[in-house]
């Protein structure tokens, strides 16, 4: 199958994250099996999504991982001119929900696969991949911690998320946490019966926007924009009226921090603010979301190398969205960035991906083939 037919397939299956992805699953795994890949499904904790890892190749050696989600984001947003869960082509671009991002790379690597399987290889090349990225890499950190079962510890991993087919050697850490605040309901008339959560909340807000204007103080890594750590209220919940006391309020946040800085350390102040507002009679519940580490990849390490060889590019210092790559490196193995598409396609209506994208992906992926023959 073309790497185009496959996409069609692939962006037919409605895998938005935090759903189940079974069908994805299956089909993919049907199609690798039947080029006599060996192909492990990981269950999730939650049930009913897993993550898939396949090996082309010796095991038992060091070779390279070609990793990218399965999940997209929803796309009930409006703008859209087709049905996004049905690619559509119109001159050298086909549309559709994931396309770029990041179904485009799969579709790529899975065309790919009769070249590898045809392939004397001496390193194996490895599929992994993973649901729910997009709600903060929650599927990849339970594959990852079964790699030393499934394979020798691999050279290098190369996440395919959409790069222009241009290897980024760095992105910031994340985390994001929710805060809830439950008071006391009451009239307003008497405010002395109750415990209003908004008020109470604000506080922590308030500290939240403080710490946001100390981290533009440093420390720096210019690679970024902004070359900081960041911290930012993304949501805002409560009250039912404006003649009652409101007894819950919710708030969510995140951070997004530079290499060597763990980004839950830059909530920790946040979380310890609010859980004061017990002494007040207030419940406090601190719930974490999500987190991922930042990807530090070395100028000179030769997985940027081998990057820059097999796509003709000099590697880019830094991205500011974030992957699972960091979440590689953490487990002691290089990762770096490189995928087709652009990432500003990503997230919108009438997300696309170019047929010439496609193919420059499947020929840099088969000269990585090549290069473990």
């Amino acid at each position: 199958m073309q790497a185009i037919e496959i996409l069609e397939r692939l962006v037919g299956f409605p895998s938005v994250v935090g759903t189940p992805n079974t069908e994805i699953v299956a089909w993919i795994r049907h199609y690798l099996q039947s080029h006599g890949v060996v192909v492990t499904e990981l269950p999730g904790p939650e049930g009913d999504r897993s993550n898939l890892f396949a090996t082309i190749g010796p095991k038992e050696t060091p070779g390279y991982i070609l990793s990218g989600h399965m999940d997209v984001v929803p796309a009930a947003e409006g703008g859209w001119t087709s049905d996004p869960f049905r690619l559509r082509a119109e001159a050298d671009r086909f549309y559709g929900r994931g396309a770029t991002d990041m179904k485009g790379f799969l579709a790529a690597v899975l065309a790919a696969v009769p070249a590898f399987a045809a392939m004397p290889l001496r390193r194996p090349i490895h599929l992994a991949f993973s649901y729910d990225e997009e709600a903060g890499c929650r599927g990849a950190p339970h594959m990852i911690a079964r790699l030393p079962e499934l394979c020798a510890t691999p050279l290098g991993a190369i996440i395919g998320e959409p790069s222009g087919m241009r290897a980024i050697r760095a992105h910031k850490g994340k985390a994001a946490a929710r805060l809830t605040v439950r008071g006391r309901a009451g009239h307003s008339s008497r405010p002395d019966q109750g415990l209003n959560a908004i008020h109470a909340i604000t506080s922590v807000l308030v500290y939240a926007s403080a710490e946001a204007d100390r981290l533009t103080s440093g420390p720096f890594e210019d690679v970024f924009e902004p070359p900081y750590s960041s911290l930012q209220v993304g949501t805002l919940k409560g009250g039912q009226a404006v003649n009652i006391i409101p007894d819950i309020c919710e708030a969510e946040f995140e951070a997004r921090a530079i290499s060597g800085v763990d980004p839950a350390t830059l909530l920790a102040p946040l979380r310890a603010s609010a859980e004061t507002l017990s002494q007040r009679g207030f419940q406090v519940e601190w719930r974490e979301l999500s987190a991922y580490p930042a990807l530090s990849l070395a100028a000179d390490a030769p997985l940027a190398a081998l990057l820059g060889e097999l796509t003709g590019i000099e590697p880019l210092a830094a991205v500011s969205y974030g992957t699972e790559a960091g979440l590689f490196q953490r487990a002691g193995i290089d990762a770096i960035i490189c995928g087709p598409g652009d990432i500003g396609r990503a997230h919108k209506p009438d997300e696309f991906i170019r047929a010439g994208e496609l193919l420059a992906c499947q020929a840099m992926v088969e000269a990585l083939g090549r290069r473990c023959a």
